[in-house]
């Protein structure tokens, strides 16, 4: 353990005092679900705003098309909100990358629209946790970073995406691009109540296999028939059957079928996989490629697969660990104490360790419960993360993860 310097002393003052939980409770009002347009419009417009605050290069970027397979098993680009990008002194000697994302899980008509206080004090409210708290986070931080003698040291880009509870699919790019040269990363997604952060990760791959048969009459001619909804449902126990320890298969949804006298033409599978390493991708693929060229000889159908493995795994390898050891010694250093455990979760530190660079993706507040009407933020943990991440960015704009 180590005392703060004079410096970092300063900095965690200047975050701690940043209006977070005013900008959360305000950010937390606005419905930003991912297909949400205008409410990501909004948020957008008042992250712009916010982050404005701080020096550089501040755009709000068009998203990338991103087509998606329909019910009636056509494709169609789904729309999707501006990205947030700034890029602030890229002649720095120290380069980082700071993520996060404006969307959450909750429709547009979900009822779950506003906030409210908890008798234990906490907050509940869309996204307060996950990750608006959390953008509230790194832009205090940020202002204590700019205001410091070492920011002259440090260059830094900011990625806000609008899709990352769908996988990032349409800021991908953005994502890959921001992360090329840099020395480390760190992500605002929130820590469990207990400050744990998130280790080594699994991957994901979401999956629609198209399945098209031949419609017959059910009474009169069904042996003329090709039944679409029983080789998706073959489909699926065969994928089902490629569960193993490294990975997981979660046949989630069939869509398809008709009238009880016809027999079905259509139908569309809806899969999940997360491998646990690069080895449970490959094989993963090659059960998807098995299971479609059987399934289609079997029952005489034709299935078309639409998707992609869209996280790889997060492995914690040596830069990595440096990383979470910086953090760790940042919070000793001011009386937080910092670990972290392998989770079957993903997020947009799967994509950026994928590109080389090490990668803290729980830097967000305290909270738990996300992806539910019961969400919340623990709001001391504002204030802590705040200084965690002020001095944590010092100390690679200082040291490196040398």
């Amino acid at each position: 353990m180590h005392e703060l310097s004079p410096i970092e002393r300063t900095a965690v003052a200047i975050a701690q005092a940043s209006p977070m939980l005013e900008r959360t409770e305000a950010w937390a009002a606005v419905n930003s679900g991912t297909r949400n347009i205008a409410g990501l419009a909004t948020m957008a417009d008042m992250l712009a705003d916010a982050f404005s605050a701080l020096p550089g290069h501040l755009a709000l970027v068009e998203p990338d098309l991103v087509d998606a397979v329909l019910t009636d098993g056509s494709t169609q680009q789904i729309e999707h909100g501006r990205h947030l990008h700034l890029a602030v002194r890229p002649d720095a000697p120290a380069q980082i990358l700071l993520t996060g994302h404006m969307d959450t899980v909750f429709p547009v008509d979900h009822p779950f629209q506003t906030g409210r206080w908890l008798a234990n004090g906490n907050l509940n409210a869309p996204g307060a946790a996950d990750m608006k708290g959390g953008l509230a986070v790194m832009l205090a931080a940020l202002e204590a970073v700019e205001a410091s003698p070492l920011a002259a040291q440090l260059g830094y880009e900011v990625l806000i995406n609008s899709d990352e509870e769908t996988g990032s699919l349409s800021s991908a790019p953005l994502i890959a691009g921001a992360a090329k040269g840099k020395v480390a990363a760190l992500t605002y997604e929130p820590a469990l109540p207990d400050g744990t952060l998130a280790g080594a990760r699994g991957g994901t791959g979401n999956f629609s296999l198209v399945v098209h048969g031949k419609s017959a009459h059910a009474g009169r001619n069904p042996e003329e028939g090709r039944n679409a909804l029983v080789a998706a449902a073959d489909l699926a126990l065969r994928l089902a059957a490629a569960r193993e320890p490294m990975l997981a298969v979660n046949p989630a949804r069939i869509d398809g079928g008709g009238p009880n006298n016809v027999v079905p033409d259509l139908a569309i599978l809806r899969v999940n996989f997360r491998p646990r390493d690069a080895g449970a991708i490959a094989r993963a693929q090659a059960a998807l490629d098995s299971a479609a060229t059987q399934v289609s000889s079997t029952h005489d159908v034709h299935v078309h697969v639409h998707g992609s493995f869209n996280r790889p795994p997060k492995p914690l390898d040596a830069g990595a660990e440096r990383l979470f050891q910086l953090v760790k010694e940042a919070g000793a250093d001011l009386g937080i104490p910092v670990s972290w455990k392998a989770t079957g979760g993903v997020c947009d530190g799967n994509n950026i360790a994928a590109c080389g660079v090490p990668v803290v993706d729980t830097m967000g507040v305290r909270g738990g419960l996300i992806h539910s009407a019961d969400e919340f933020l623990i709001p001391e943990s504002l204030a802590e993360r705040a200084g965690l991440s002020a001095v944590t960015i010092l100390r690679l704009a200082e040291k490196g993860l040398a």
